[in-house]
């Protein structure tokens, strides 16, 4: 090695420093092919190299003439000869050249697949023992989640059952209700049947429940024909018919807002219970 510094520190052309290596680069190129082999200059630049880019190597986990070879490459480029900083673009490409080296044994591939982006995607074979936790704490594929058919069923129930209170406020409205009273009134019904759980249960107490009546301010007449007709007819002759089963039941088992309005009984019920009608006000 001290033999080579001397060599090349007393010839015409240092390649250690920049002007140095772009000369001989130059005189390589220009003499044609079989040089690189032939010169000896050219074999103290490569021993130099080597050398200079051992410790780079070692970082990558590489021998220094692999570090030598990637240089060896960049240094018959015309980018090399023409650059302003010959050894600063050897170092950059060198570098990058150990990088995708690195990676490419790590992915398992050709370092030419290590370089291209998509590569930066994928990490390196890691062994289960490498880490402290086990492969199913940290592992997405490994990751599963409890399926509670239950809760899908409970929330389809519930837009079924938010549907059909929707319907059957429009359908009040469509009959001459104020949208208002309709709402409020069929609402606290709703309310009533889901805390009671039954149809004839709910209807008793609503029927005697004047304190309820008075703040949605509805007549009597108009809180009983509406509540025979949300909730059905209590007499149990009546209970497999469309009279029995009332409007609510009607909607939640498949009948529609116009099966409802075809139903000319129905239709004149609850128009004639609407509030303000003169036939209701002396009831």
């Amino acid at each position: 090695m001290t033999t080579m510094t001397k060599r090349t520190a007393t010839s015409g052309d240092d390649f250690r420093t920049g002007e140095g290596l772009r000369a001989l680069l130059t005189r390589l190129h220009q003499a044609g092919r079989g040089t690189w082999r032939a010169d000896p200059r050219a074999g103290e630049l490569m021993e130099f190299t080597a050398d200079k880019y051992a410790a780079l190597a070692r970082k990558h986990h590489l021998d220094p003439w692999e570090a030598a070879s990637a240089a060896f490459d960049v240094m018959r480029t015309r980018a090399a000869r023409n650059a302003a900083d010959p050894w600063a673009v050897v170092t950059h490409a060198v570098r990058i050249t150990c990088i995708a080296e690195e990676r490419a044994q790590g992915l398992l591939c050709s370092t030419h697949q290590a370089r291209r982006p998509h590569g930066s995607a994928h990490h390196g074979p890691e062994r289960f023992s490498d880490r402290e936790n086990a492969l199913s704490d940290y592992h997405p594929a490994f990751h599963t989640w409890d399926v509670h058919p239950g809760e899908d069923d409970e929330q389809e129930s519930m837009g079924l059952v938010a549907g059909a209170v929707e319907d059957a406020i429009a359908l009040f409205v469509l009959l001459g209700w104020r949208e208002g009273t309709a709402r409020a009134a069929i609402s606290h019904v709703c309310g009533s049947l889901a805390r009671l759980g039954s149809r004839a249960s709910t209807y008793e107490a609503l029927r005697r429940d004047r304190h309820a009546r008075a703040l949605l301010d509805v007549p009597a007449g108009s809180w009983t024909a509406m509540l025979r007709v949300l909730l059905g007819s209590t007499d149990s002759a009546y209970a497999a018919t469309s009279r029995g089963q009332g409007i609510l039941l009607r909607l939640l088992i498949g009948e529609e807002l116009a099966d409802l309005l075809a139903d000319d009984d129905l239709v004149a019920i609850i128009v004639l219970a609407a509030p303000g009608r003169r036939k209701l006000r002396g009831a």
